[in-house]
């Protein structure tokens, strides 16, 4: 029995250090090509200092600038020549206001010979945001959500149409540069266009949508809000190349992989509110949740 705990703790310590922050990023950029030009480098999320250290390890001076917008003492030293910056979480303040008004900056006059590299990690939401009512609103508003409890994609459906950011502005604002996204999942199912609201990918949700959540929970408004959220997201970014990682699904897979390391035969659940991995020895069956 002692040798199968051991067994199972070191398939979970492996499993976990393939998903943290650094390991999924170095995979992710495997698949990633050097610009001809300038590569800018934007990070948003609470596991953005961690992302872009990694994405800088293994890139280095082919970065030629960039801004990396991560909670309070969330930094854990320079990166380069980066900018770091701290901010607001859960709800955003000055700070992210200022980080995100600066990261547009770096992406604005780029050309198709350019590239931004994108790294996104939950978070995201409040610590990447340009809002499109007075600060004060964009505020109030996400305070009223998390105080009726809105789930995340309600949160995100409404906040995206407040943004200059969300839904896919962000990328829009990349353009004609070609935008090389990460994002570090931290909703099950990855839905792309929740995951902070979706900067730099196609937003799904629907004007109807957000009217119908503004109106389940009785939503202070001003009317220009309103009519923020009757305007359409982009449905369209064919300038974006999306990588997930660090996704529940992939550290399953992670466990996956090893557990055969061990020597046992795992099976996948995969239809079940949280997925997890059966071991499989002998007589023997562990369970890693």
């Amino acid at each position: 029995m002692q040798t199968l705990r051991q067994d199972a703790q070191a398939i979970i310590d492996k499993a976990l250090a393939d998903a943290l922050p650094d390991s999924a990023v170095r995979r992710a950029l495997e698949q990633f090509q050097k610009p001809e030009g300038r590569l800018v480098l934007i990070a948003a999320g609470k596991a953005a200092w961690q992302m872009a250290k990694a994405a800088y390890d293994v890139l280095g001076a082919a970065i030629t600038g960039g801004a990396v917008i991560t909670k309070y003492d969330h930094v854990k030293g320079p990166i380069g020549a980066l900018e770091l910056f701290e901010a607001g979480h859960p709800v955003p303040d000055e700070n992210s206001y200022r980080a995100t008004s600066r990261a547009l900056e770096l992406v604005s006059g780029l050309t198709g010979r350019d590239a931004v590299l994108f790294l996104l990690s939950g978070g995201g939401s409040a610590l990447f945001e340009s809002p499109l009512v007075p600060a004060e609103e964009m505020a109030d508003v996400t305070k009223q959500l998390l105080a009726c409890g809105a789930d995340i994609v309600e949160m995100n459906t409404l906040r995206k149409r407040l943004s200059a950011v969300k839904g896919g502005r962000f990328a829009e604002r990349c353009l004609p540069a070609k935008v090389f996204s990460i994002v570090l999942s931290d909703i099950l199912g990855d839905p792309l266009d929740m995951i902070a609201s979706g900067p730099a990918c196609p937003d799904s949700s629907t004007c109807a949508q957000a009217a119908a959540i503004a109106e389940k929970y009785r939503l202070a408004l001003s009317p220009a809000a309103a009519a923020l959220l009757r305007q359409e997201t982009p449905k369209m970014l064919p300038n974006v190349t999306t990588k997930i990682t660090g996704s529940v699904r992939e550290l399953c897979r992670a466990a996956a992989d090893a557990c055969r390391a061990e020597g046992y035969e795992p099976v996948l659940l995969t239809d079940c509110p949280v997925s997890y991995t059966h071991l499989r020895a002998h007589e023997t069956t562990l369970h890693l949740v």
